[in-house]
């Protein structure tokens, strides 16, 4: 799929939607377009590559020590 974008010189391009992270991460574009509409790039609402960490227990199974692994034999 290609996404319309606006460069910083304010060139109209369309690029491949892989790319789109990519480009807003490196302050490559200035806004893109959403369904909805022009997004700016600085605006909070925006993709991010970027996870909160999640500070909480861990629940998983693989998470936890060996330790703690149920006896499954």
């Amino acid at each position: 799929m290609l996404i319309p974008v606006i460069y910083p010189n304010g060139k109209h391009d369309l690029v491949k939607d892989f790319l789109l992270t990519r480009l807003i991460d490196d302050k490559s574009i200035v806004q893109f377009k959403r369904s909805s509409g022009w997004v700016s790039t600085t605006a909070n609402n925006v993709r991010r590559s970027e996870r909160p960490l999640y500070d909480g227990p861990k629940r998983r199974l693989l998470d936890s020590d060996d330790s703690e692994l149920p006896e499954i034999f």
